[in-house]
């Protein structure tokens, strides 16, 4: 019985340009049908393909959906822009970035917490959990409760997230993989540190002048 394949790639890059510029690659497409007929054509906003698959020899794209290209094999990669890596300065600063421990405390400082990618929109959540965040294990499940297919979880002790929030929903609703949760929730750790260290820097200067 053949079984169908599925991939979710992402790599966070700070010039999503800059860094396809390099590498051959063909974009993604996204193809709109009408029962038979296919009514439009657009570019995939982040998918591409670093092996060859047919294209459009107009514009070098796919010439299959994305969907479609995926059940034939078919690897798409989706390169995002992630600006937070334009702060750091090289592969050693980001080292020592990932790490060092987050200063857990100052998630809940509504100012510090709201400057953060991903948090930022979610601090009246975050005080709703009954027990810190203080982990990255608990910065992911957080991650996820707050996606809409987990909110249900929301204001439950972290023994008991952790029983079902890397479980597929049944409804098909939007939810977090456990692999993205963590890659999430340890750039989230990055962007505290830079944060920090930012403020830092910042405190030494103004000392010495």
């Amino acid at each position: 019985m053949n079984k169908k394949f599925s991939s979710d790639i992402d790599i966070d890059v700070g010039d999503r340009d800059k860094a396809l510029a390099f590498v051959k690659h063909i974009p993604a497409s996204i193809v709109k049908k009408s029962g038979d007929d296919i009514v439009e054509v657009s570019k995939h906003n982040s998918g591409v393909y670093f092996t060859e698959i047919p294209i459009y020899p107009l514009n070098s794209r796919s010439s299959l959906d994305y969907n479609a290209a995926e059940d034939l094999g078919y690897i798409k990669v989706d390169i995002l822009n992630v600006n937070l890596y334009k702060q750091i300065n090289s592969e050693e600063h980001l080292k020592q970035l990932m790490l060092a421990e987050p200063a857990w405390d100052k998630l809940y400082e509504r100012e510090f917490c709201e400057k953060l990618m991903h948090m930022g929109n979610h601090y009246d959540t975050l005080i709703k959990m009954p027990e810190p965040v203080n982990s990255i294990p608990r910065l992911a499940m957080f991650l996820s409760v707050i996606r809409p297919a987990k909110r249900h979880l929301i204001g439950k002790p972290w023994r008991e997230v952790a029983e079902t929030v890397w479980e597929r929903p049944v409804d098909d609703g939007y939810y977090f993989k456990k692999s993205h949760a963590i890659a999430y929730a340890n750039l989230v750790a990055v962007n505290m540190n830079l944060l920090v260290q930012n403020a830092d820097i910042f405190n030494q200067v103004f000392e010495q002048e």
